[in-house]
């Protein structure tokens, strides 16, 4: 579970800015859309593929 500690002075939009990077940063958001919905096998196996050929490069 992210945190984002909040000085004083500090504007509540700015933490909130770092703690969506955070989430971002740590495939927080990727891994809710993916369950949101069903994925058939054949999706999941193509997904995959292009994921392991963006991390070759």
């Amino acid at each position: 579970m992210p945190k984002v500690d909040i000085t004083d002075n500090e504007p509540l939009e700015k933490a909130l800015k770092r703690l969506k990077k955070k989430i971002e940063r740590e495939g927080t958001l990727k891994i809710l859309k993916a369950r949101k919905h069903f994925e058939k096998p054949s999706e999941k196996r193509r997904r995959k593929q292009r994921m392991s050929k963006k991390k070759k490069f």
